[in-house]
């Protein structure tokens, strides 16, 4: 009897774990893109190794996974691995839970302020805001959203309320983020906090976009303001960021002012957008750059892009620090193009 209580025990011993374990792991799937470009240059200042590259790539492999619990909360994982690198083969990695209550996401990635805020539409492969121009010509790179980039942080998104929604970021200063070295104890970074609030509502066919976003280290801080106003096949927008010299982040420790502008219109497969930027370095000097933008859908997953686009920029002429943001007078336009793969 005890042999077969033992027995009939051990049975229902193995089809509870069966079935414990009927749901399987999270599976990831593969992703990422790939970018391949050609172009030319003139400008009236080339650099002091010789002439920019004629040809620039970007390549990243996605693996990404989520699964839904019992109680419908669902969590996931997204790694991002360079294609080629000469920092970290890792972009971002990050784990995140969503649910009724929001979206946690924790690991090594943007912040709020930087996933949430709104700039300018731009299609081309240059573009004027944080985009690839300093890739091709000797010029200073204009950028409203100054944010601290991938970091090892958590970070939280509320549910849309009414259009509305926030986001907050936490990264502590261990130093972890773009260092081989690890110290949990005395770290000698700066703790970062950002925050986000944006709005997004459709009135009768015009979708309208609004975002104000901010990041605050044990130095100093910078904010930005954004907005987007899409009607028929036209989108147009632009933002504005501002940098304090003391922010631990800003290289040039100046006051940085920047702003863009732009518009966009699809038809079909194709898309145009005409942007232009612009940045003040306090003590430093000044640049504008306009990017004539096109992309063109070949086919499910490749995009031709192209860009045309001018730059003036200007040294302050008290400037005389070889660190300052602006280097020397340069202008010059170039033509860009290529193709983008998704997968």
């Amino acid at each position: 009897m005890k042999k077969i209580l033992f027995a009939s025990s051990a049975l229902a011993a193995v089809a509870f774990a069966g079935s414990a374990q009927a749901s399987e792991k999270i599976q990831l799937e593969v992703g990422g893109y790939m970018e391949q470009w050609a172009g030319f240059s003139d400008q009236d200042n080339t650099p002091s190794g010789g002439r920019n590259n004629a040809f620039q790539s970007d390549t990243e492999v996605h693996f990404s996974g989520k699964t839904t619990l019992d109680n419908g909360i669902e969590v996931g994982a997204k790694i991002e691995l360079e294609g080629e690198t000469s920092g970290d083969q890792i972009d971002e990695q990050y784990l995140f839970v969503n649910g009724g209550f929001g979206r946690i996401e924790m690991g090594k990635n943007d912040s709020a302020a930087d996933s949430m805020a709104l700039q300018a539409p731009s299609v081309g492969p240059v573009g004027v805001n944080d985009g690839d121009l300093s890739n091709w010509v000797d010029a200073y790179l204009i950028d409203t959203i100054r944010s601290s980039g991938d970091q090892n942080r958590v970070s939280y998104f509320t549910p849309s309320f009414g259009g509305f929604r926030a986001g907050a970021s936490y990264a502590d200063d261990s130093q972890r983020n773009g260092s081989n070295s690890y110290n949990g104890t005395d770290g000698g970074g700066d703790s970062i906090v950002s925050g986000a609030l944006a709005f997004d509502h459709d009135f009768n066919g015009v979708a309208l976009g609004l975002s104000a976003t901010g990041e605050h280290s044990e130095d100093g801080y910078w904010y930005g303001l954004g907005s987007t106003v899409g009607f028929g096949n036209f989108t147009v927008g632009g933002s504005y960021g501002h940098t304090e010299d003391d922010y631990g982040l800003n290289a040039t420790n100046q006051d940085l002012d920047a702003f863009d502008l732009g518009v966009s219109y699809a038809m079909d497969a194709a898309t145009v957008s005409l942007g232009y930027g612009y940045e003040e370095v306090d003590n430093s000097g000044d640049i504008s750059t306009v990017d004539l933008g096109m992309a063109y859908t070949l086919g499910a997953g490749v995009t031709w892009k192209s860009s045309v686009y001018w730059f003036d920029q200007e040294a302050d002429s008290t400037n005389n620090s070889a660190t300052s943001g602006i280097s020397g007078d340069n202008d010059g336009y170039g033509v860009v193009t290529g193709l983008r793969l998704d997968f």
